[in-house]
């Protein structure tokens, strides 16, 4: 494997093709519970000053209308994408009034469940249709996992890359083809080295016991009202968040696009009995989309996902199908507390060179009987991953983590040795310096900072956070917008607010025909 990724990097460094990495394209989208001064959640709408949920690209809602989503455009540089991150903060806080953005993952504390209000899009059917999703979710999942909160980085490279690399390898499919199967390359060696992810960056350790209330788990009380697991490193991405039985079945290990759109597909369209008894529409009133294991697409819940940009009325899976994998996101990213937008540049280098690597590695497909393995390494690492003498299974035998994890820094260093020779820097090659110390000293995992802090303050989960999300919201007010950033933040809340208005004008059938075509397309 390391071998391979050497050959490639020597290639495309001897060709001058390492030059079209310069191109690389980022974008973040980030999550964040709307919390009141005393860290309960918000029961306000969605802030008018912020524009429309349905149509403002950049600041919208999530499940909740309490779960604000930061979208930044995309960037060829973390830097310009993380100051924009920045931004959505600062302007959004203008109209936030005594409220702020929780600074974590796992959510504050929630008295009941039912007190989590659903995000509302408005009277049109486009966004009663995104309001009923989110009501099957309710159904199907409960509301309290749709309140966990996260990082979505988004990843690409450019079209010059792609032709030089697809040259280099003597590949003589279509270019669409052959980027959409080198995509799926990276997400395969992604799948297999993302536990290291988890471990170097996971920050939910701990999680607030309303959470849990009156659920089985096998956590341990750390304080009141605080629950965690003393090795864990990401209970976001443990089962008692992204995880259910219906799910289980599909299978999904990402060899190749055409496998992977048809398993999707046939989940949007397989009745699943526990879906059947909810029922969809009763007594007039839609309780789901559909009785299928998937209502859509994206209640699929994985770590990673192919991804295209689809036109206005095109559902992903055939934007997918009909004009290949465009860029992946990488979904696996907690929200860390001791950094006010929760990532930074030293993370986002390091996700760059880590994605390089992987699509650089060797081509092998996932075996179920490695895709298994994958699954418990990830529930190892999540759950435990801090313990002492941890062995992560492979398909060469037993090994521990740290000797697994310092085998992929190992590969990874020499792609941020060509970043940093084409950057002319070494903010590459310290960013993986940073992860190798986490791995050496265990105690310098943001999940091991956040147990620290927690027992040294002796304040609840909740109190805990809520001190963090007050520094970060004093942090964002300490400075302002540019003149030129504020006016198009502002432009952007008018134009989302006139085309909401535009788009519920223009309806012409009811919602029931417009769900029957849209669930025939």
């Amino acid at each position: 494997m390391a071998s391979v990724l050497k050959k490639q990097l020597e290639q495309l460094v001897s060709s001058g093709h390492y030059v079209h990495l310069k191109g690389v394209l980022h974008g973040i989208e980030k999550e964040g519970l709307r919390v009141d001064g005393s860290g309960e959640l918000s029961q306000t709408a969605h802030p008018a000053g912020l524009g429309s949920a349905l149509t403002n690209s950049t600041i919208t809602t999530d499940y909740s209308e309490s779960l604000l989503e930061f979208i930044t455009p995309v960037f060829e540089t973390p830097e310009a994408a993380l100051n924009f991150l920045d931004n959505l903060h600062r302007f959004s806080y203008q109209h936030l009034g005594d409220e702020l953005i929780w600074g974590g993952s796992m959510p504050c504390h929630i008295n009941n469940e039912a007190d989590i209000p659903i995000a509302r899009f408005g009277a049109s059917n486009v966004g009663q249709l995104k309001h009923i999703y989110r009501v099957g979710l309710e159904h199907r999942y409960g509301k309290m996992m749709q309140t966990i909160a996260g990082i979505h980085y988004n990843f690409s490279l450019p079209d010059n890359f792609w032709q030089a690399l697809q040259t280099q390898q003597g590949n003589t499919d279509s270019l669409q083809t052959f980027r959409s199967a080198s995509y799926f390359r990276l997400i395969r060696n992604f799948r297999r080295h993302s536990w290291l992810l988890l471990y170097l960056f996971g920050a939910s350790p701990a999680l607030c016991d309303s959470f849990l209330n009156g659920k089985k788990h096998n956590l341990e009380k750390l304080q009141e009202h605080t629950l965690y697991l003393p090795y864990a490193t990401s209970l976001r991405m443990s089962d008692l968040g992204y995880s259910n039985k219906a799910q289980s079945s599909l299978n999904i290990c990402f060899n190749h696009l055409n496998t992977y759109i048809s398993s999707l597909h046939r989940a949007i369209h397989t009745p699943y009995p526990a879906y059947e008894k909810i029922g969809v529409k009763v007594d007039g009133h839609y309780k789901q989309i559909n009785s299928n294991i998937l209502q859509i697409e994206n209640e699929y819940y994985s770590d990673v996902r192919p991804k295209r940009v689809a036109h206005a009325g095109e559902k992903p899976l055939h934007a997918l199908q009909q004009r290949g994998v465009e860029y992946i996101e990488v979904r696996n990213t907690d929200i860390n507390p001791f950094l006010p937008t929760g990532i930074d540049v030293q993370q986002s280098k390091f996700l760059d060179a880590f994605l390089i690597s992987c699509l650089l590695m060797g081509d092998d497909e996932i075996s179920e009987i490695e895709c298994d393995m994958i699954s418990d390494n990830l529930e190892k690492v999540v759950t435990c991953g801090r313990k002492p003498g941890l062995m992560l299974e492979t398909p060469d035998g037993p090994v521990s983590l740290q000797q697994a994890g310092k085998s992929i820094l190992e590969q990874v260093q020499m792609t941020a040795e060509l970043l940093d020779n084409l950057h002319q820097s070494r903010d590459y090659q310290l960013a993986i310096t940073a992860q190798q110390a986490k791995l050496d000293d265990v105690s310098l995992t943001p999940s091991a900072q956040v147990l620290k802090e927690l027992k040294e303050s002796g304040l609840s989960h909740t109190q805990w956070l809520l001190k963090k999300s007050a520094e970060h919201r004093q942090t964002f007010l300490c400075s302002t917008l540019s003149s030129d950033v504020q006016q198009a933040l502002t432009q952007q809340v008018s134009i989302s607010t006139q085309l909401q208005k535009e788009i519920e004008a223009g309806d012409t059938v009811d919602f029931d025909q417009y769900l029957a075509d849209y669930l025939a397309s």
